[in-house]
């Protein structure tokens, strides 16, 4: 008697742990071998693109916070960056040293949540452990200079929300004198485990040219050998300053290449960290700067702070109209991308001479990863598809928009 044997097609989440978000897979499985995985994405979707056409500019920065909610101020300079772009607004030196510090503490707060979850998933405890006791810390400091630990909102079209205290910044510069230690423990845990050198090691190959074919970007890209960093290469913000920092790039294009390449960006904003608090205690000391200029002086875009102090009607006028109105921007369009902590983010605005964009389009990198997944899996085992899924960061907010 002939028996038939066929493939076997399972569904993995939207609610398994392991899916980092509401990702549901259908899977053809031959035995524990993939055949073939397939992304069922949009769960989490609410038409943010649409949204914020809805909304006038400043209303729109919040939506910011809420797509990838691990990397929120990365997503607000990249929004803020476009508004700037078709305003033709430039922003002071000292506001730019302060989006460059917080910026790069988003980038290690990404990266620790990327590393102790994806150790997780592949069963080691400690990591995440440790990893989110720094993670409290970073948190108290997007706290203590916006009011909030997710939902920042703290970063403006033409600076900042508000100024940086000088006690915050040396706390930062304690935090980051320290951290480097701590890295070292993080590396020494995993590097030296067999079983995580096992489990990621030719686990979500990508060769050089098949990792710029399927558009993939940040550290998915790096992995690969590719030399690419948007932060020293398109030169936004004061990042031209810090353009002698290597760029590490992976030698197999793996997910233990991958893994190594996010263990350094750890430290090479934690570099970028300290020496712009250097630059900022500075020119305190040789211009007096710490305490002005973190905001565009051009009150036709920004609240003026002054009618808070002074009873002067046109500026509270001006303050009220910015609030419910809006600023009108000229027929106009751009599109600006940043180096955000999961790879290019971008985001593409049309000005029309109203208080509202014509268009937004958002470029998330988790979704351009995510069209990858067959490929990076076919042919390996169901417990190597978990490895993947956590070595490509992935969070639906951003991917589903």
């Amino acid at each position: 008697m002939l028996k038939k044997i066929k493939n076997i097609t399972i569904n993995f989440g939207p609610q398994h742990p392991a899916a980092h978000g509401v990702l549901r897979l259908v899977i053809e499985l031959k035995g524990e071998t993939i055949v073939k995985v397939d992304p069922h994405i949009g769960l989490l979707h609410r038409g943010t693109e649409k949204l914020m056409e809805n909304k006038i500019y400043n209303q729109g920065l919040p939506y910011m916070d809420r797509l990838d909610y691990v990397s929120t101020m990365a997503q607000e300079h990249c929004y803020c960056l476009a508004i700037e772009s078709l305003l033709g607004l430039k922003i002071t030196y000292k506001a730019s040293l302060i989006r460059m510090v917080f910026c790069e503490i988003t980038r290690i707060l990404n990266h620790l949540l990327a590393l102790t979850t994806h150790a997780l998933d592949v069963g080691a405890l400690t990591p995440f452990l440790w990893g989110f006791d720094l993670r409290e810390q970073l948190m108290e400091f997007y706290e203590r200079v916006c009011g909030a630990r997710i939902h920042a909102a703290y970063f403006r079209p033409g600076g900042l929300s508000s100024d940086v205290s000088q006690d915050l910044l040396v706390d930062i510069l304690n935090f980051s004198i320290n951290f480097d230690k701590r890295v070292d423990e993080f590396m020494e845990l995993l590097l030296k485990n067999r079983i995580w050198f096992t489990r990621l090691t030719n686990i979500g190959y990508i060769d050089y040219k098949d990792v710029k074919d399927w558009a993939f970007s940040g550290v998915m890209l790096r992995g690969s050998g590719y030399f690419w960093d948007l932060r020293f290469f398109d030169h936004y913000e004061n990042y031209r300053n810090y353009d002698n920092i290597k760029i590490m790039r992976g030698n197999n294009g793996d997910s233990f290449d991958r893994f190594n390449i996010r263990m350094h960006e750890m430290r090479q904003s934690n570099f970028i960290i300290r020496n712009c608090i250097e630059d900022l205690f500075f020119f305190e000391k040789n211009y007096k700067l710490l305490d002005s200029k973190y905001i565009s002086n051009n009150y036709k875009i920004v609240k003026p702070k002054r009618a808070f102090f002074k009873k002067d009607m046109e500026s509270l006028i001006q303050h009220f109209k910015l609030n419910t109105e809006g600023y009108v921007v000229p027929l106009n369009e751009t599109y600006r991308v940043v180096e955000a902590p999961k790879g290019e983010f971008g985001i593409g605005l049309s000005g029309n001479n109203t208080t509202k964009p014509a268009r937004c389009r958002i470029k998330a990198p988790g979704l351009l990863h995510l069209q990858g997944l067959n490929y990076l899996s076919k042919n390996l085992l169901l417990s190597d598809l978990v490895t993947i899924i956590g070595t490509m960061d992935l969070v639906f907010g951003e991917v589903d928009k």
